[in-house]
């Protein structure tokens, strides 16, 4: 659980990840950390507390934040940290990880109030470094779970969907705007020519019975509806 613990032995293995800060006769020796490797210590007189350099991580419980645009949230984050100066790490707290917990709780807090709700997920690490102290650097602040109120999920919703039909409507126009300059276009082709405008009919003709499987039968000759429609 803990980045750093005490230890009495007169020799000790540093690991790779893990800092040594000793204290003889109450100051630390050299004014740095020790390690990696073998640790002599003298068994009267030095105190060694090792640090862990690995990243640890912890889950903040939910919180209850009102953001910059007055929306209520719940959010439930993991934030992640390493130590990287061992010697603040000691000297500073008396537990690192319990005042690092406390202290991403209230910064988080303070910090997602001044911010609007569709900031929140996009501004990561300006939070990670308003999370620094201590010697303590936090990595990275990853939200589980952002929690909004049942009725503000209803009115985002029904935003959402205006949105959707009003940009549906937009493109239908659009198309039929497109189609009108088109048919322009070839009925200003078929107007010079009129055996264009005869296969044209007769094609429509020959759908409209391919679809309603029906016989179609006019009994006034073609020609002479197209002398009419020339009067």
């Amino acid at each position: 659980m803990g980045g750093l613990f005490q230890v009495d032995q007169s020799d000790q293995v540093v690991k790779e990840y893990e800092r040594a800060v000793i204290f003889r006769l109450g100051r630390i020796v050299q004014g740095r950390a020790k390690g990696p490797g073998i640790l002599w210590i003298l068994p009267c007189t030095d105190t060694v507390s090792l640090v862990d350099l690995r990243t640890m991580s912890f889950s903040v419980p939910p919180q209850e934040v009102l953001t910059k645009d007055s929306v209520t949230i719940m959010v439930d984050a993991t934030v992640y940290y390493r130590i990287f100066d061992p010697v603040l790490s000691v000297i500073s707290v008396i537990n690192v990880d319990s005042v690092t917990h406390l202290l991403a709780q209230t910064t988080l807090r303070n910090i997602l109030g001044t911010k609007s709700l569709s900031d929140i997920l996009s501004d990561r690490e300006h939070m990670a470094q308003e999370l620094e102290g201590w010697g303590i650097k936090v990595e990275r602040v990853e939200f589980k779970d952002v929690r909004l109120p049942v009725a503000l999920q209803r009115a985002m919703a029904a935003e959402a969907e205006a949105v959707r039909d009003a940009h549906a409507k937009v493109i239908a126009a659009e198309g039929e705007l497109n189609a009108s300059h088109a048919l322009k276009e070839a009925a200003m082709v078929m107007s010079m020519s009129p055996n264009t405008l005869q296969l044209r009919y007769l094609q429509t003709l020959s759908e409209v019975a391919s679809e309603r499987h029906s016989t179609i039968m006019f009994p006034v000759p073609i020609n002479m509806a197209l002398a009419f429609s020339k009067n």
